[in-house]
């Protein structure tokens, strides 16, 4: 009888390890490689950014925007670390210099090419389990956002860049998209 294979089960501090600038994430102790951001992906990420960091000023919210590359520790273990490209967070206790412990309130993902299976399949688990309370998936290629509002009613949502897209974390705040393109 032969023994199966064993995976390599890889922990945040074999992620540290790794060469100044190489992007990767850690899901289940696997480590995933992350392709460089193209210039469109950089493009819809700073959108995103100022449009949500000018809602919460102009709101006097508390909640914070952290733009990828940033730490999640999504369920504060040695065997998960990701860095979505946006995240909000509304605890300031799940926040220290190394970066968010636990789940964040909304993360968006922008799709490219390469990162699709992880965006729309292992992250949406991962995300859904952790206890994120929204999450998009933003797609330049089809044009569409794929909404996820696990802490509501309404589960899922799906948008072409030119709906007006309710953010349902923030009740009458909507983005819409079609100028980023």
């Amino acid at each position: 009888m032969m023994a199966l294979p064993q995976e390599n089960t890889y922990t945040i501090e074999d992620i540290y390890k790794l060469p100044e600038g190489t992007r990767a994430e850690l899901i289940d102790g696997q480590i995933y490689y992350m392709a460089p951001p193209s210039r469109m992906h950089q493009k819809i990420l700073h959108f995103f950014d100022r449009t949500i960091g000018n809602y919460i000023a102009e709101k006097g919210g508390l909640c914070e925007i952290y733009p990828a590359p940033f730490a999640v520790f999504l369920n504060k273990d040695a065997i998960n670390y990701v860095e979505p490209d946006l995240s909000v967070i509304c605890d300031p206790s799940k926040l220290d210099d190394k970066g968010c412990h636990g789940a964040p309130d909304w993360i968006i993902e922008i799709v490219s090419p390469s990162s699709q299976c992880m965006d729309y399949l292992t992250k949406l688990l991962r995300y859904r389990t952790a206890g994120v309370r929204e999450y998009w998936i933003v797609n330049p290629m089809t044009r569409m956002v794929t909404v996820y509002a696990f802490h509501s009613e309404e589960q899922t949502g799906m948008f072409s860049f030119d709906d007006e897209i309710p953010v349902t974390i923030y009740p009458g705040f909507t983005i819409k998209l079609t100028d980023v393109l």
